[in-house]
């Protein structure tokens, strides 16, 4: 997949067909969209193109809400490559260009920059300044300036549509469980090891400190999690949470690995979680929390026994 950034330098491409949008955690509604989208531009003997904007554009406008986005902008390039996409043109949403015109949109953008002959989008797409054009204005635009445009109706597979809100709910909820089926693998954190408070070695349970940039992180509380170090794979307990028992405000992402004695710090981890077991809890005192972790790793090592990871190029590699 090749990644442009800069219209003005966008060579001529062989029949584009083209889809727009977030596609915030690149889930199985994308999957599908992209896999209509590369037969369409097979049937044209031209090239899959995907549209998305960085940032985010509820991150430029104000609308009162805070997204918290499911991928980080590094992972949704990864997952969108991983996809067997041609093209993939990021556009930087600025307040300069949320300002173009539904007009404006398509002819200096759609058709000027790139050169569409088909664009793939939801029924309910809107585009433009202030969301002015809609499915209507679009076709009528597609008549003028010579392309097709395809509508496509809500994805879901009987019970839940696939959407970014409905698994960015999931996910703050702590229902990383269910979550792999509308997003298509293991919901994951990555992120650098660094110093915390050494309790958990105190504790007999030593414990990684993740920072990462991941912006949406799991309800607080005890999971069971897989954890990738270097390409290899290994069981164990993450809390998230601040740690009442000791009195702590921030909220830290600790990982115990199980049977691992190896220094971690400053190494890259990759989180991937699967069963939350429990909230987190203000025990009396140290011992009380102490019996509380043997109980939470003998019940993760159960929930992990037989559990394989979906990883991205897993999941999408087969397409």
């Amino acid at each position: 997949m090749e990644i442009i950034r800069d219209l003005s330098d966008f060579k001529v491409l062989k029949n584009p067909v083209a889809t727009i949008g977030n596609f915030d955690g690149v889930h199985m509604g994308h999957r599908q969209i992209f896999r209509k989208l590369k037969q369409a531009a097979a049937d044209l003997d031209g090239v899959s193109v995907v549209i998305t904007f960085a940032p985010h554009p509820l991150k430029v406008l104000p609308s009162g809400k805070n997204l918290r986005l499911i991928s980080t902008y590094e992972e949704k390039e990864l997952l969108l490559g991983a996809s067997g996409i041609d093209y993939l043109v990021v556009i930087p949403f600025t307040e300069r260009f949320a300002a173009l015109n539904a007009r404006e949109f398509v002819s200096e953008i759609l058709v000027g920059s790139i050169g569409i002959k088909k664009l793939i989008v939801g029924y309910d797409y809107a585009f433009g300044h202030n969301r002015e054009g809609n499915i209507g204005l679009l076709r009528q635009l597609g008549k003028e300036y010579g392309f097709v445009v395809e509508t496509l109706e809500p994805i879901w597979d009987g019970k839940t549509i696939f959407s970014s809100t409905n698994i960015r709910k999931m996910i703050e909820e702590g229902n990383v469980r269910d979550v792999v089926a509308p997003l298509g693998r293991h919901f994951s954190i990555g992120g650098k090891v660094v110093h915390g408070h050494h309790r958990g070695k105190l504790l007999g349970f030593p414990t990684a400190n993740l920072r990462t940039e991941k912006e949406l992180i799991p309800k607080n509380g005890v999971y069971a999690v897989k954890v990738k170090i270097d390409q290899e794979m290994y069981n164990g307990a993450c809390n998230i949470g601040p740690n009442p028992t000791f009195g702590d405000e921030a909220i830290a992402i600790e990982v115990f690995l199980f049977d691992f004695t190896d220094d971690l710090y400053e190494k890259e981890l990759r989180v991937f979680f699967i069963e939350r077991i429990r909230d987190e809890i203000k025990f009396p005192g140290a011992a009380a929390l102490q019996k509380a972790i043997e109980a939470d790793v003998a019940q993760c090592r159960k929930i992990l026994r037989d559990v394989s990871i979906i990883e991205y190029h897993e999941c999408l590699g087969k397409e």
